[in-house]
């Protein structure tokens, strides 16, 4: 890792000190010191005879990208490493929409030393906002799809390609993706280290009510986000507000639609982003725009209201990541939702287990309940395949599945509401095998299924 993600973490554990308290801020910095330990990410950029392939092979595909930059006094060198990203792309078949919302010239005198007619450029009257000035550059859009890019970030040269290459993918399946997302990582300053990657899941809609796990790089069909634009009143976390109001679109009125083909969305599983680390950005220092993280809030509760569920939404210790916490709860408030799983530890507070993959691989076994894990998604609620009995509260139509498999009538602990294994189960019992299967029959009936870390089960 370089030496200001270094600095950079030093920095992050020192606000949230100020802001958690020590007992919290003792674990934060005692699970990243063992993370840097274990972080030996390199990012490998193409090779010259990947991209002369690329090149050849992207010939084969039509779609058209609008990638969108809201520019604003960016300094030259920053600048320029951004058109270069775009212009080298090794899929050329898109149009550059700058917005330049700057008071001085500089940015314009860059631009004109740029010849490529597929570059836009539009000095706009006044600096509107972050979200009124990427509205102008959505306005002049043409392509089948549009992304958003950072003044001062790069795209990988593989990005439009990898875009691309997987909407074709999907039309062959004659499915329309509404919204591709991929992997990112960051870089310093002078974009000589890369670090902290973001290897991100495959579309978790639970998970989104969390944090703004899609972020960059992010295409979206430009119809779509021309018909939602981006609302001021989010200025800070307008992407996560057009991604939740996209979300929203795409499931429609009916609160129970969970098939893919219902939310067509696809994750891209490369890095096909570089977010420029410096004081000024939110990559480098949160705090810097801690009213960033309160629009995020905003859209969220707009998103609920929207969709009809009774919740509040509350921040996380970790800047930029939320909690719904549903009234009464929430399978009363969703419909699409039949059961919701919890963790399980050991004696030493350690988890067990609790959260699969399909056929029964643990998530975050082994990680102390206090740490937040990987992008601390250990610690946020998210779609899940599979979840363990031993910890679970089911809905009405869950608890007929149950029964029917079980042979004995479902009953619920007086304490917590949730699965009273212990008096409905053998002790013999083969659990995993038990909740895979319930499972897997509850997704089969169309539901989703939630696992929610703040409920926990010790298991001797």
């Amino acid at each position: 890792m370089g030496k200001i993600a270094k600095i950079s973490n030093l920095k992050k554990t020192l606000r949230y000190l100020k802001k958690n308290g020590i007992r919290r801020a003792y674990y934060a910095m005692k699970e990243r010191i063992e993370t840097e330990t274990k972080d030996d990410y390199v990012y490998e950029p193409l090779s010259d005879e990947q991209r002369k392939w690329q090149v050849q092979d992207g010939k084969r595909f039509s779609t058209k990208f609008s990638i969108l930059v809201p520019a604003f006094e960016t300094k030259e060198e920053h600048l320029r490493a951004m058109l270069d990203s775009v212009m080298l792309q090794t899929y050329g078949h898109f149009e550059l929409i700058i917005a330049d919302a700057s008071e001085s010239g500089r940015v314009e005198e860059v631009i004109r030393t740029y010849t490529d007619k597929r570059i836009m450029y539009r000095r706009l009257k006044q600096n509107a906002g972050i979200s009124a000035n990427t509205n102008q550059a959505l306005m002049y859009a043409t392509g089948d799809y549009a992304g958003l890019l950072d003044h001062d970030d790069v795209l990988t040269p593989d990005a439009l390609y990898e875009m691309a290459a997987c909407i074709a993918r999907y039309e062959e399946e004659d499915l329309q993706l509404q919204l591709l997302y991929s992997d990112e990582d960051k870089c310093d300053e002078n974009q000589t280290s890369y670090f902290e990657v973001n290897r991100k899941p495959e579309f978790n809609v639970d998970l989104l009510l969390t944090n703004n796990y899609v972020c960059h790089f992010m295409v979206m069909k430009r119809q779509l986000m021309q018909e939602l634009g981006f609302r001021s009143v989010c200025d800070g976390a307008q992407d996560y507000d057009l991604v939740l109001r996209a979300l929203s679109v795409m499931l429609g009125k009916d609160k129970k639609r969970t098939k893919k083909k219902d939310v067509p969305v696809a994750h891209i599983q490369k890095v096909l982003y570089h977010w420029r680390c410096h004081e000024q950005s939110t990559s480098e220092n949160p705090a810097s725009k801690q009213y960033a993280y309160d629009a995020g809030k905003r859209a969220l509760e707009d998103f609920l209201r929207a969709r009809g569920f009774k919740g509040m939404v509350s921040h996380l210790p970790h800047l930029g990541f939320y909690r719904v916490d549903y009234q009464p709860d929430l399978i009363a408030n969703r419909p699409d939702v039949a059961v919701v799983g919890g963790r399980l530890l050991d004696k030493k507070n350690k988890i067990t287990g609790g959260i699969y993959t399909a056929d029964g691989q643990p998530f975050y076994a082994g990680l102390h309940k206090e740490y937040s894990g990987y992008m601390h998604r250990a610690v946020l609620q998210q779609e899940a395949e599979m979840v363990d009995l031993r910890c679970m509260k089911v809905s009405l139509a869950a608890e007929g599945i149950l029964e029917e498999m079980i042979g004995l009538p479902y009953l619920q602990h007086p304490g917590t509401g949730r699965f009273d294994w212990r008096d409905c189960l053998k002790e013999d019992v083969d659990f995993l095998d038990l909740s895979r299967r319930f499972c897997a029959k509850v997704r089969e009936q169309g539901y989703r299924i939630v696992w929610d870390p703040a409920m926990s089960e010790k298991i001797d």
